[in-house]
């Protein structure tokens, strides 16, 4: 009788995903060498804000939302707030809308910031964390956290608060900041733009494994500007032009059973990316000039689809926020009046913004008095999860024959291109690889 191999089991386990924000695990399984099966298990019990926000009137779903995410409450606020005030029939004078796109940028800076240098730069330098990074590089880290806290002084200005803002209300803010305030900030955004340019040059000269995808970018249009804080239509790369409004008539939410988060997806075409690569793919024309020349001399291509140059687009989204709020500080003007109005009545409203990690969606309906009758909350991280899983199938399909430690290291580094956040998406990580 000929003998048989009996197939190889192996076995690749990392208990806890440092560097991202939640709990999860990932589990791989090949046989016979080949990739079987990826799943992306966020095990990190569901935190039913949608159902904490019924009941509840209208004017408590910025400050409830903001506690979704500590990193990026802002845009937990700006979405609610715009679906809120479609429904009463508001628009916000560009003044309140100025200082709304302000308070934004402080939260992509401080966002952004901590990802590029301390969650995401230890991955290309070999390090396993940024205080052991802060140990051979102590200057790296000081400029991290130095642009960390202007960002987070920039909220405080504006939103009163750097964590979960407590100025921010439906039709714009409770107190609007003196012309002085934002004055006495330039000075910091000015270096705040020059060390962003640093981080853009130091950035591309990392070394990126060889690996691109033909990804279906998705983005929100904001009308001539590079998009933050607001816009009405979604676009993609691949004939994706809808209203905002539409969100559910395109994209689906499925329930995988090793996910307490669910699973966006386009009806049409399946797994698609939010966030910085979109971003840029779709409105690199808008960046403001300082950005683009960065990302020219850093010699990004037009559209980047490698997933591990998400750390250079991000540092020019880090460009691009210091000089739009700079710019923002120096043409300042208080508003007559820090907020709008806003009457309740019965309906359904639609808000959209551009998270740091790509577009959150709002969707509420309200009763006659205001209450909230309904409330579906999408976050980036959710949208990107079929994403990740897919890129994970095909990175370790072409990376199989690393050895287990790097192999291992080039898994969490690619879900870290992401900059998951896990506690978002409930509303990772454990890795385990099978082999047999």
């Amino acid at each position: 009788m000929p003998e048989t191999t009996a197939p190889k089991t192996r076995e690749i386990r990392t208990d806890y995903l440092a560097r991202v924000e939640g709990e999860g695990g990932m589990l791989v399984t090949l046989h016979d060498g080949a990739v079987e099966d990826v799943k992306l298990r966020i095990y990190e019990p569901p935190r039913f804000f949608e159902g904490l926000l019924r009941g509840r009137p209208f004017t408590e779903a910025p400050d409830v939302t903001a506690r979704i995410c500590g990193i990026c409450p802002v845009a937990y606020q700006m979405s609610s707030c715009l679906a809120m005030e479609e429904v009463c029939g508001v628009e916000v004078p560009p003044r309140i809308e100025a200082l709304r796109r302000l308070l934004y940028c402080g939260e992509w800076i401080e966002s952004h910031a901590l990802h590029v240098y301390l969650l995401h730069a230890p991955d290309f330098l070999g390090y396993d964390s940024a205080i052991e990074l802060a140990s051979v590089a102590p200057d790296v880290v000081e400029k991290a956290l130095r642009l960390k806290k202007l960002g987070n002084r920039l909220m405080t200005v504006v939103g009163g608060r750097e964590v979960h803002p407590i100025n921010v209300r439906v039709g714009g803010f409770y107190r609007a900041p003196e012309p002085a305030e934002l004055a006495a900030l330039e000075p910091e955004l000015v270096w705040a733009r020059d060390a962003a340019l640093d981080t853009v040059a130091w950035a591309a000269t990392l070394d990126f494994p060889d690996f691109e995808h033909d990804y279906e970018f998705v983005a929100l249009a904001q009308e001539g500007r590079y998009p933050i804080d607001r816009g009405r239509r979604l676009v993609s790369n691949k004939g994706l032009d809808i209203e905002i409004s539409e969100f559910f008539e395109h994209v689906e939410e499925v329930h995988v059973e090793h996910s307490n988060a669910l699973h966006a997806r386009l009806r049409e075409r399946g797994s698609y990316l939010v966030g910085p690569l979109a971003r840029y793919a779709l409105f690199r024309d808008l960046l403001s000039t300082t950005a683009l020349e960065a990302a020219e001399a850093a010699g990004l291509e037009e559209v980047v689809r490698n997933p591990f140059k998400s750390i250079v687009v991000r540092a020019v989204e880090l460009v691009e926020a210091a000089e739009e709020a700079l710019r923002i500080v120096r043409t300042y003007q208080p508003p007559e009046q820090p907020f709008v109005e806003c009457t309740p009545r019965a309906g359904v409203g639609h808000g959209c913004t551009e998270a740091p990690r790509g577009i959150l969606y709002h969707r509420y309906e309200l009763a006659a008095d205001g209450s909230i009758a309904d409330a579906k909350i999408v976050p980036p991280t959710s949208q990107n999860q079929g994403q990740i899983e897919d890129d994970l199938h095909r990175f370790v399909t072409a990376y199989v024959q690393l050895p287990e430690d790097e192999l291992r290291w080039k898994c969490e580094q690619a879900i870290r291109n992401y900059d998951p956040c896990i506690s978002c998406a409930t509303h990772f990580l454990t890795l385990d690889v099978e082999r047999s």
